[in-house]
């Protein structure tokens, strides 16, 4: 939960294989501005990757790339926007929207922080490291993650989220060079994107049951959101 927030509970959200297609459509049209081609275009390729793993139909792929290419003729804009704040009981976290709209976004923003604070620029970044996250499984028993993580160039590793994943952590820059060197040493790349690890995360353990739902309710909130695509919280565990 420190890396990356997810809600425990996603079969609650009937449309929630769509909104997964949908923000990774924005990834992908993103990508895709700088060239069409996955072969020579490392973001594009790591983000295709990752669409492909969760099983997004080929046409709608397809479509994405040629629209953020330029092919369809459809003039496509997203900003990348970062809003930073705390949770209920002073939990910190970093929003990342892909927005048509900052003029909606931003509004949006506000309202969804009112239970818990919205904060100014590096006001919270800070306390975060931005870093290549690579969700990793291994191909066969006895791939040892820490030999995988020296040999490929990880900075760091830990355990991902689902049984037996691995969190290879990297420096922004090395994120598709550690992605092409891990299925060498026996591990199969889930899904690889940079994002934010907070250095000094809270502990579960030192908020109530009552508290710890209150932030949840409040992260579901934001990640409810259309413009949003990752929620990244400091919390432990």
């Amino acid at each position: 939960m420190g890396a990356q927030w997810k809600a425990k509970h996603k079969d609650l959200a009937a449309n929630a294989k769509g909104r997964l297609f949908g923000k990774l459509a924005k990834e992908i049209m993103v990508a895709a501005r700088g060239g069409a081609d996955p072969a020579s275009n490392a973001r594009l390729r790591l983000v295709v990757e990752q669409a492909r793993k969760v099983s997004m139909p080929k046409e709608t792929l397809d479509r994405a790339i040629k629209k953020g290419a330029g092919l369809t003729g459809e003039s496509v804009h997203f900003e990348h926007v970062i809003y930073e704040g705390f949770a209920p009981h002073r939990v910190p976290l970093m929003v990342e929207c892909l927005t048509d709209n900052v003029n909606r976004t931003a509004p949006e923003m506000r309202v969804l922080f009112r239970k818990g604070q919205l904060g100014t620029s590096g006001s919270v970044a800070w306390d975060f490291d931005h870093l290549g996250m690579i969700e990793a499984e291994p191909t066969a028993a006895g791939a040892d993650p820490e030999l995988a993580a020296i040999e490929a160039g990880a900075q760091d590793f830990e355990p991902g989220e689902g049984e037996g994943v691995t969190m290879f952590l990297t420096e922004p820059a090395d994120l598709d060079l550690v992605s092409r060197a891990l299925p060498a040493q026996g591990f199969t790349v889930l899904s690889a994107k940079l994002g934010y690890k907070a250095r000094n995360p809270v502990d579960p353990a030192s908020l109530s049951a009552e508290a710890l739902e209150e932030v949840e309710t409040f992260l579901a909130a934001i990640d409810a959101n259309d413009d949003v695509q990752n929620v990244f919280v400091g919390l432990s565990g």
